[in-house]
């Protein structure tokens, strides 16, 4: 299994989370394992008597992205998520139970949508889009029914807004809906958020735990609600918060029982894993934090030993069905990220960091084209052919599920955006002690309170993960001393920190470096992270292998021919899309392969590497501009082709005949190839 995933332990005192005996380093600097227990003094967090976060987040607004995460960010503005009500029937204001002007368009597509671009209006404090977000809030609070429900009457028109059940309405839109009004609370301050949240959960409350969450996706995802909660209880300190926890944790499915799950739908797996973490914030029950652990665990050793951060699920995890050609829904991977970012809150485990940065910087870019106007359904680590075919039983279930579409698949093409704007959110963080953390490395500049209040800033500069160096630049109003936490990743050997151009010596992976000083204004903190090339074996799928360099997989550079075509003709039947929609504004796409792929290597062979110029767009996520190509080569596998239903076939047999005839093969970070072969079989 990749490195991350060997770090977990079952120790008592991982556990616990206590912090570790810290050790000096050259400089003063020393290394902690966590951060200590205790309750920040300038933002919400929670402590006791409940578990204290590890970690503070800032509030939404408090970092603004640059460098490339800003133009993948601007890409999604300007694309699909920034768009997307100009083309799905679901965001037509006409009609629109959210607005409470009808009722034909509801359920889960408005606040799925609304999440993502939101956050990438507070992350602009884009005006119009600013103006666009508040006329569907406004909608949401005044849609507050005097018993404290809101929204949608779920269950009014058949076919296209989910049943009552038991008597409630299906609550699972409202989730992601409070999801919504919390961040929006944190950049406006708005004083009707907190009020409005407590009305709702008294009227969750009022229902005895078998008439909650008793259809299919409220019941499998409720932990959503259990966040809502948490964040509300740090705000407020009500104490019926606390046994409405433990009436939602068990009314929901039991996520605590691995080695089986309650259902293998990819999604639910990549957002409800964390549930039990999340209910063990409440209880100190160190046996639900280990349960969320366990199901990060099984469902990569049953369903992935594949590299990208995820599993081979497609849409649902099938007995046997586990090579590295399955995939996962491009919603899956925005709700993983999510995953990981709250885990790191709660937990201060660096694996989550890691695990988010895997996603983010392997998978999650190549499921969507360059420009961002359209997505894919699914993404796999070895894929070759991306149409709008019908590849089922190859993959689960049948669609056309690999082309790039804006039109289809209503689920992604509504909830993909949120994925890079809050990732953008966990890029700093305020820590017990009243300092600041960073535990994923992006360019951004980051406003903290730290000791006393005093607000500091922190400019981060680097093109990581395609380059080696991180520079912090510290702006403080008046000399103010507090730590400042950095994530050693477990892949890095020989870290090293310089504080004003002073080395401070070798910093050990997976641990944090913590640098405490009175800090001046203009301080500068440079991180170096050697990257060198290395290899995961996967024994389970066949012995392949995959190279990495640093956090970046390397995949198998595969000519790409694009071919253009209307999207609505290839939609799934449940799409639905506004009547002036222009397909050539948004062209859907197929990619086949124009290259050879079958390619098995030899870990013996020597691997190059090239660095070229950045590119001049800030996007290092096409096959034409990546920074970094290494160059080795491969031994052609003639049996190991397309399947009968026109899809990759799965990994050849260990003994099935490789040419001895070596070629030259091109690689490139995984991130950047929208088709890839990244698990390959062993010469």
């Amino acid at each position: 299994m990749r490195k991350l995933v060997s770090t977990i332990t079952a120790a008592a005192a991982f556990w616990a989370l206590v912090l570790s005996g810290a050790c000096s380093t050259k400089g003063g600097i020393t290394t902690v394992d966590r951060f200590p227990e205790g309750k920040n003094s300038s933002y919400p967090s929670v402590g006791a008597p409940l578990v204290s976060q590890q970690l503070v987040k800032l509030p939404v607004g408090s970092i603004k992205p640059q460098g490339w995460i800003r133009r993948q960010m601007e890409l999604s503005k300007d694309g699909l998520c920034g768009h997307l009500g100009e083309l799905s029937s679901w965001l037509e204001k006409d009609n629109n139970a959210w607005l409470g002007n009808g009722g034909q368009w509801g359920w889960e597509e408005v606040p799925y949508w609304l999440r993502g671009y939101a956050s990438l209006a507070y992350a602009f404090d884009d005006p119009e889009m600013l103006a666009e977000t508040r006329l569907w809030i406004e909608a949401i609070l005044a849609s507050q029914r005097e018993d404290g429900y809101f929204g949608p009457d779920l269950g009014l028109e058949k076919g296209l807004m989910r049943g009552k059940v038991r008597g409630t309405p299906d609550l699972w839109p409202n989730m992601v809906a409070l999801w919504i009004l919390q961040d929006y609370c944190e950049y406006t301050s708005d004083e009707r958020i907190i009020p409005f949240m407590l009305k709702y959960f008294h009227y969750i409350d009022q229902f005895p735990a078998e008439q909650l969450y008793s259809s299919y996706w409220e019941n499998t995802r409720a932990g959503d609600n259990l966040w809502s909660v948490l964040w509300l209880y740090s705000r407020t300190g009500e104490e019926w918060l606390v046994p409405l926890a433990g009436k939602i944790f068990s009314a929901m499915a039991d996520w605590t029982a691995a080695p089986g799950l309650p259902n293998w739908h990819n999604v639910n797996i990549a957002e409800s894993f964390r549930a039990p973490a999340e209910y063990y914030m409440f209880t100190r029950d160190s046996a639900l934090l280990k349960a969320t652990y366990d199901d990060f665990r099984l469902v990569r050793r049953a369903f992935g030993q594949v590299p990208g951060g995820m599993f081979g699920a497609d849409e649902n995890a099938r007995l046997g069905y586990f090579d590295p050609r399955q995939g996962t829904e491009t919603c899956a991977l925005a709700e993983q990220m999510a995953s990981d970012e709250l885990l790191m809150l709660m937990t201060g485990d660096p694996l989550w960091a890691e695990n988010c940065e895997n996603v983010a910087f392997n998978t999650l870019p190549a499921a969507f084209m360059p420009d961002y106007r359209s997505l894919r359904y699914i993404t796999s680590p070895n894929m070759t052919v991306s149409d709008e075919a019908n590849h089922c039983p190859s993959i689960h279930n049948a669609g056309p599920f690999l082309a790039m579409n804006p039109f289809s698949s209503r689920c992604c093409q509504h909830n993909h955006g949120f994925a890079w704007p809050y990732y953008a959110q966990y890029l700093a963080f305020a820590t017990p002690d009243d300092g600041a953390a960073v535990l994923m490395y992006n360019s951004c500049e980051a406003r903290v309170k730290v000791a006393g209040g005093t607000e500091v800033v922190l400019r981060e500069e680097t093109h990581y993960p395609f380059e080696e160096t991180v520079r912090f630049t510290v702006s403080v109003p008046s000399e103010v001393s507090f730590p400042l936490y950095l994530r050693i990743p477990s892949w890095c050997r020989g870290a090293s920190v310089k504080v004003c151009g002073r080395s401070c010596g070798n910093i050990p992976s997976g641990k944090y470096a913590r640098i405490e000083r009175e800090w001046k204004d203009g301080d500068v903190v440079e991180l170096t992270l050697p990257m060198e090339l290395g290899h995961t074996l996967w024994q389970v799928n066949k012995n392949s292998v995959s190279l990495e360099y640093g956090p970046l997989t390397l995949s198998l550079e595969i000519g790409e021919d694009y071919r253009e075509h209307d999207g609505r003709q290839a939609a799934m039947f449940d799409s639905h899309w506004q009547k002036d929609a222009d397909p050539s504004a948004w062209p859907s796409w197929s990619i086949t392969a124009s290259t050879p792929w079958n390619y098995a290597i030899d870990l013996s062979d020597k691997v190059s590497m090239e660095r070229r110029p950045w590119p001049s767009d800030d996007n290092p996520f096409t096959l034409e501009a990546v920074p970094l190509r290494f160059r080795s080569v491969g031994y052609r596998v003639p049996s190991w082709g397309l399947d009968r239903t026109g899809m990759t076939d799965v990994l050849p047999e260990e003994d099935a005949p490789r040419s001895d005839t070596p070629e030259e093969i091109a690689l490139v970070p995984m991130g950047a190839a929208r088709l890839r072969i990244s698990a390959f079989p062993q010469k």
